[in-house]
């Protein structure tokens, strides 16, 4: 599967190495008005798996101005019951339809016998579940026809016995698929909180040169029952200090990367998020500078 890419009839359509953000219906017409603030838009796949109606017309003038990334949440990649055929038919018939440079889906399950569930939900890290992902991986790029890129979870809970550290399972879910990876930062520092590790060794250990996309999003403040420090992957709010931080080490590793602005819940106005946007092209820049001139040392 490693020479897989999408086809686009715009030809080499890719995303830049920019900011972007989620596009919300909200900002429609805000975004048509003026001028190009962001570098791409990426959208959830599942919203736009009807016929039509204001959101395919609202997504096509979109998709005329600016590339998309196409982000799964409802394939269920890690459960062990087969993928639901007709929900790949739909992801085929959107990327035949919108031509995005790049999709992508999360390690994690989301469903359960005949039902879905409404959480993406961690796996253990065994054989046995490296096998389910990798053959699911494969199903999804040979029905799509694209190498799909795979985002690192947020976790909250930790199977005990889990046998493969995440980067390494992540590592060989590449080696066997020839699948990209999506490094999204903030689920990094959530989990390094929640489970006590450090975010900065993580990133060391990650594979970065399969990755083609970066998330940043903002997190909430919460606590177990125990006391201890909680942190819920939220999508409601500014990315924090300590996301920016593991941010640019991450730029000064891999180099200017598609990175995408995740807010999601209590979306601001457009003004604002496009701010947030040009702190993200901003911090990319000096970070990678930096890099180069650490390298160059």
């Amino acid at each position: 599967m490693t020479g897989l890419k999408l086809a686009s009839a715009r030809g080499a359509d890719t995303l830049p190495r920019r900011a972007g953000v989620g596009f919300k219906p909200e900002h429609f017409a805000a975004i048509l008005a003026g001028p190009r603030e962001v570098g791409f838009f990426e959208v959830h796949a599942e919203t736009y798996m009807g016929d039509g109606g204001p959101p395919h017309r609202r997504l096509e003038a979109i998709r005329a101005r600016y590339p998309l990334s196409l982000h799964g949440v409802g394939l269920s990649i890690g459960s062990p019951r087969p993928l639901d055929r007709d929900h790949l038919a739909r992801l085929k018939d959107l990327i035949r339809r919108y031509e995005p440079a790049q999709f992508s889906e999360h390690l994690a399950w989301s469903s359960h016998d005949e039902g879905f569930l409404a959480d993406l939900l961690p796996l253990p890290y065994d054989d046995e579940t490296l096998a389910v992902v990798c053959r699911h991986i494969e199903e999804t790029q040979e029905t799509l026809a694209t190498r799909m890129l795979l985002e690192n979870p947020s976790t909250y809970v930790q199977f005990s016995d889990s046998a493969i550290a995440e980067t390494e399972f992540l590592a060989e879910v590449v080696r066997r698929t020839g699948c990209g990876l999506l490094l999204d930062v903030n689920n990094v520092f959530v989990s390094a909180t929640n489970h006590d590790f450090d975010p900065f060794a993580y990133l060391a250990a990650f594979p970065l040169r399969h990755v083609g996309e970066i998330h940043l999003a903002g997190y909430a403040d919460a606590t177990d029952d125990e006391g201890a420090p909680l942190l819920i992957d939220a999508h409601n709010s500014p990315v924090r200090a300590t996301v920016w931080s593991l941010y640019e080490e991450t730029v000064r590793r891999l180099g200017p990367t598609p990175t995408l602005i995740e807010w999601d819940n209590d979306v601001p106005q457009w003004p604002i998020l496009a701010a947030e946007a040009r702190r993200a092209e901003t911090a990319m820049t000096r970070a990678a500078a930096w890099g180069a001139l650490r390298h160059a040392v």
